[in-house]
């Protein structure tokens, strides 16, 4: 084997996933039923559902290959919260681990507007078997370089903290996906960790609040933790990239902050955030970090120039440090590189 194709958030949209894997060099081959290369192996960094509107199609797809053994996948935040919505508390029944309220049925509403009832099951009981995290193998087989595939966060701590309550790297029984949901555990917060990121309270700093994307105020901001030798908050903190009182704060190294920050030398290739434009060092990329994420759905919609122009994936071939003309589209690659 070559390598490896990571590949970013599908969101339901098949037909860019489709047209990514054929550039990518996959065929769906007779007697296979699934998509395959005879060189690589594709990696999905999870959030396969929600938003697009190809839900089943991607599913299916990506289910096949996974079966087939033509690809692997770890569980986004998205997969994790359709189980959880789906999952009734063992002692209230009609009563769901993830509430059915108006905010949360917005955002699942694509998965339950596309598929049956049934469906839905069948890829809910899929999703129960998925990895938080996935150790990739050097390609040649020779015990080299290895790399890393997260959701949101590689951390060490909170890996930890899941497999001494899980016993592996998957969430393998009713109690422990209570747990994982309950809003004060340690699984609950390492979870948080690995699928949706670390957050740092911002008014702690003397920082206000800031709508996200979807319009909701926030008061904890999402921690850069790829940034791994960046001290200062507005380096760390997107969201407060051009203020001055971000930019006056350092953070030492017994600052919670700290101990998210990614400083190891092993490759990590992610997803979840939601990316612009194309891969720009520093921002979405750095020697030993990678996000795969570059907004499929809005870039289905939006003008041209603003978002990356369709789905995002990086090829991976045992490098030890992260390449940008290993993008693709290589259109991307190539201005990445520039």
């Amino acid at each position: 084997m070559r390598g490896y194709d990571i590949i970013g958030d599908v969101h339901g949209c098949a037909s860019m996933l489709v047209e990514r894997l054929t550039d990518l060099g996959y065929a769906r081959r007779q007697g296979v039923g699934a998509y395959l290369h005879p060189d690589y192996r594709a990696v999905f960094v999870g959030d396969l559902i929600d938003r697009g509107p190809q839900q089943r199609e991607t599913l299916e797809l990506v289910k096949a290959m996974v079966d087939a053994g033509t690809a692997s996948i770890v569980m986004g935040n998205h997969e994790f919260n359709a189980v959880a919505y789906a999952m009734e508390l063992p002692d209230s029944p009609r009563r769901f681990l993830r509430i059915h309220s108006k905010k949360n049925t917005k955002q699942h509403r694509a998965f339950l507007d596309q598929l049956t009832e049934s469906q839905q099951n069948f890829y809910v009981d899929w999703f129960k078997t998925l990895p938080l995290w996935l150790t990739l193998p050097s390609p040649d087989g020779a015990g080299g370089t290895f790399a890393r595939v997260v959701h949101a966060c590689w951390n060490a701590e909170s890996i930890s903290v899941v497999e001494d309550a899980c016993g592996g790297n998957w969430i393998r029984k009713p109690d422990q996906w209570i747990l994982a949901n309950d809003g004060v555990s340690d699984l609950y917060h390492a979870v948080e960790v690995l699928l949706k990121g670390p957050e740092i309270p911002v008014k702690r700093y003397g920082l206000d609040g800031f709508r996200d994307k979807d319009g909701n105020l926030r008061e904890e901001a999402r921690l850069c933790w790829w940034k791994g030798d960046s001290k200062r908050l507005n380096e760390l903190l997107e969201h407060y990239k051009s203020d001055p009182k971000a930019a006056e704060i350092v953070i030492g190294d017994d600052h919670a902050a700290y101990s998210y920050l990614y400083r190891e030398t092993v490759p990590v290739f992610y997803g979840h955030y939601w990316r612009k434009d194309v891969p720009e060092h520093t921002d979405d990329f750095t020697d030993y970090t990678a996000c795969v994420d570059f907004s499929a759905v809005v870039s289905r919609n939006a003008s041209a120039g603003t978002r990356a122009p369709t789905l995002v994936a990086y090829r991976w071939e045992g490098e030890p440090t992260i390449q940008a003309q290993n993008y693709f589209p290589r259109t991307a690659a190539h201005k990445a590189s520039v």
